[in-house]
């Protein structure tokens, strides 16, 4: 089963985002763990639960490249989410975006 973590600030935004995609995904037969944290428990998270995906919103998207750095050796995706999707909540999208990047693996 692939993991998608979304990254906010506070992890609040990303909660409804998570929502609609676990809908979509259920809809669709896609198993998929997905579950939304803040910035501040990354590192912490990383280190409990094994990730495939890290999807950053746009509030903190500035953190691509300090994450890419610190977790070059673990083989995990960091993309940020596309701010159109985001802002429309539009869990089908960012779900499709993050099995993309998943596949490209």
């Amino acid at each position: 089963m692939n993991t998608i973590m979304l990254v906010c600030a506070a992890g609040m935004s990303t909660s409804l985002l998570v929502t609609k995609m676990q809908k979509t995904a259920e809809e669709k037969g896609i198993k998929v763990d997905i579950f939304a944290k803040s910035a501040s428990e990354i590192e912490f998270t990383l280190k409990e639960r094994n990730v495939d995906v890290i999807l950053l919103g746009p509030q903190v998207k500035y953190l691509k490249k300090q994450l890419e750095t610190k977790l070059a050796d673990k083989n995990i995706f960091i993309e940020a989410i596309n701010m159109q999707h985001y802002g429309m909540m539009n869990g089908e999208k960012v779900l499709e975006d993050a099995l993309q990047l998943i596949k490209s693996k």
